[in-house]
């Protein structure tokens, strides 16, 4: 048997260079590994100069990942977690769900719990952490490593992100049984227009899926209120502040009790939509992360809220 070379780098290297491509400064990597700030400096150092390459440009006080930083990116994070997996195996785990899931509000708030129901009860011991935000803040924390996977509520296009799609929805809009609305069989372009409207704020992927839908209308709607949670919607509509819009799966539960009434609209207002699961393009991808997709796909059908 040949005798191998020693490796020039540590898996401590490599985590030190994976918080600096990830926070663009030393200071924030050694604030999130727990180090001081001399010692992440130090270690890129040791790392660049062992192999001779620089890993980042410097950008005033950021350090920007350059050609070779980023190509080395993706190996160096597929390294580490292979680590961790064989870490977890040497401790006694056959297997660890940890997982970091970014879901946009609406998803996060009504749908997410319920498909991690099923994963802990796979699971019991694993860590989970949902982080959540709109559907283009997701999108950011899958490409930026935050998060193993994202959950988001509109199609967004993206060179590093793979989008699988997951569940069918609807934009409905509503209001409250006291509203004079309530006893209209159709909702005409005029009403539409008189209306105060209750909608969620300009970055949401339900507020731009109502843009699009309303595109021809906008100039003439009276937008009252703006939230970036579907709750104090709800809330507002029902107390006869307005009509507002959300999701189907938002709604039902109180179409069902009567607190809230469905409004019809023309066909040209349908907001059919669908909710994606998103991953890192040409990320190395745990058997964690790759199960979580498996159990979303697999019961896609189901309506948790149902």
């Amino acid at each position: 048997m040949t005798s191998q070379q020693p490796l020039h780098y540590s898996l401590r290297q490599i985590e030190i260079f994976l918080a600096i491509a990830q926070h663009q400064t030393t200071a924030a990597a050694a604030d999130q590994l727990a180090l001081s700030q001399s010692a992440v400096s130090a270690a890129l150092k040791a790392l660049e100069s062992a192999y001779g390459i620089a890993l980042f440009d410097r950008v005033g006080k950021r350090l920007v990942l350059n050609g070779v930083g980023e190509h080395l990116r993706q190996r160096a994070e597929a390294l580490l977690v292979h680590a961790r997996e064989f870490e977890a195996e040497l401790s006694g785990h056959e297997q660890i769900g940890d997982l970091v899931i970014g879901a946009s509000y609406t998803i996060a708030n009504h749908l997410a719990v319920d498909y991690l129901a099923q994963w802990l009860s796979r699971f019991p011991d694993a860590r989970v952490n949902i982080a959540t935000g709109n559907s283009p803040d997701i999108l950011n924390q899958v490409v930026d490593f935050r998060a193993d996977i994202g959950m988001i509520e509109n199609e967004i296009s993206h060179p590093k992100i793979e989008l699988i799609p997951w569940l069918d929805d609807e934009l409905l809009v509503f209001c409250s049984p006291a509203h004079p609305f309530a006893r209209k069989r159709k909702l005409s372009e005029s009403d539409l227009s008189a209306a105060r409207w209750i909608l969620r704020e300009k970055d949401s992927g339900g507020r731009q899926r109502f843009d699009q839908a309303f595109a021809p209308l906008l100039p003439n709607l009276q937008i009252y209120l703006e939230f970036r949670h579907n709750e104090p919607i709800r809330r507002a509509v029902e107390q006869g502040l307005g009509i507002g819009c959300l999701s189907e799966k938002v709604l039902k539960p109180h179409f069902d009790s009567g607190a809230l009434v469905p409004l019809n609209l023309d066909k040209q207002f349908r907001m059919q939509r669908k909710f994606f699961l998103c991953l890192r393009r040409g990320r190395y991808q745990r058997s964690a992360i790759a199960q979580f997709v498996t159990l979303c796909l697999a019961t896609n059908s189901l309506d948790p809220l149902s």
